[in-house]
């Protein structure tokens, strides 16, 4: 979830807040970032729709232009 650290990043806000935002620990957030955990298919939609993007770009399936990546 590589996606998620440098989205999280470029708005400026910390694991805690984030977690916050979608009501989990941030231990979860940190366990994703780390690729020690995966979120769940509601998670990844909550993520998806805080960050505006979609849930192909947050799991590194495709660029930001829409591309698959390789």
């Amino acid at each position: 979830m590589l996606k998620l650290r440098e989205l999280r990043e470029a708005s400026k806000i910390t694991q805690q807040e984030l977690a916050q935002e979608l009501h989990i620990s941030r231990y979860s957030i940190t366990n994703w970032e780390l690729g020690r955990a995966f979120p769940d298919s509601d998670n990844l939609i909550r993520l998806a729709e805080f960050f505006d993007v979609s849930i192909d770009y947050l799991v590194g399936y495709v660029d930001e232009f829409g591309n698959k990546v390789i």
